[in-house]
């Protein structure tokens, strides 16, 4: 009997949720460097092919949200109001992700663990700037869409790696208040305040283009 293909898509999703979840908890107890793929394979009783059927790179099982994210920056300007202008609706899902508390923007003890075990290896820093990068791609091109505009607009590169480089430094300042303070709130809050002044110069430097 042919297993019907929603049932055969959970089931993948399943055991790839379950493959991410074990390599996470090995990589924060030993170390990202110190834990092979063969013993991801054993601690999720799957085989070695299996794993690298679901996660092509190693890092990848660790960084295991990445295109989520990036659907959520495309699904938030291709669903924008009209009314409301590209950056400032990337604004406003900042506020959103906040207030819904979004596993993108968590401060909590686990998150720590996510945050130390990405420090402590070369490996997943530069995956970590790499996928910087490669939203900015993403914001790029869907800002450049969201408007109608020339696909390669050098203003949309510029805004989405503005965009790109406020993000990141509203997080790590977060997860860095957290880690002193422990206060979600305030961490929070910081990583908001970051956000809006980071949005003001975007939208200063961005002043007479169709994204701002």
């Amino acid at each position: 009997m042919t297993i019907p293909s929603d049932l055969r898509s959970r089931k993948r999703l399943a055991t790839r949720q379950a493959i991410s979840n074990v390599a996470t908890r090995l990589f924060f107890v030993r170390g990202f460097d110190q834990v092979t793929v063969d013993e991801i394979a054993a601690a999720a009783s799957v085989g070695r092919m299996t794993v690298f059927n679901h996660f092509p790179r190693k890092e990848d099982m660790f960084f295991d949200r990445e295109e989520e994210g990036r659907e959520l920056l495309r699904a938030a300007l291709r669903q924008r109001d009209p009314a409301v202008a590209p950056l400032d609706t990337l604004r406003q899902l900042a506020h959103r992700l906040v207030t819904e508390d979004s596993p993108y923007i968590t401060f909590s003890a686990a998150g720590q663990g996510f945050i130390a075990t990405i420090e402590a290896s070369d490996t997943l820093k530069a995956r970590a700037r790499a996928i910087r990068d490669e939203l900015a791609q993403v914001v790029a091109t869907a800002l450049a869409e969201s408007t109608q505009s020339e696909a390669h607009d050098p203003q949309a590169q510029l805004a989405a790696h503005l965009l790109l480089a406020t993000w990141s430094t509203a997080l790590i300042e977060a997860h860095r208040a957290f880690r002193q303070h422990g206060d979600a709130q305030q961490a929070k809050s910081l990583f908001l305040a970051i956000v809006e002044r980071g949005h003001a110069g975007l939208g200063a430097a961005m002043a007479g283009t169709p994204y701002a």
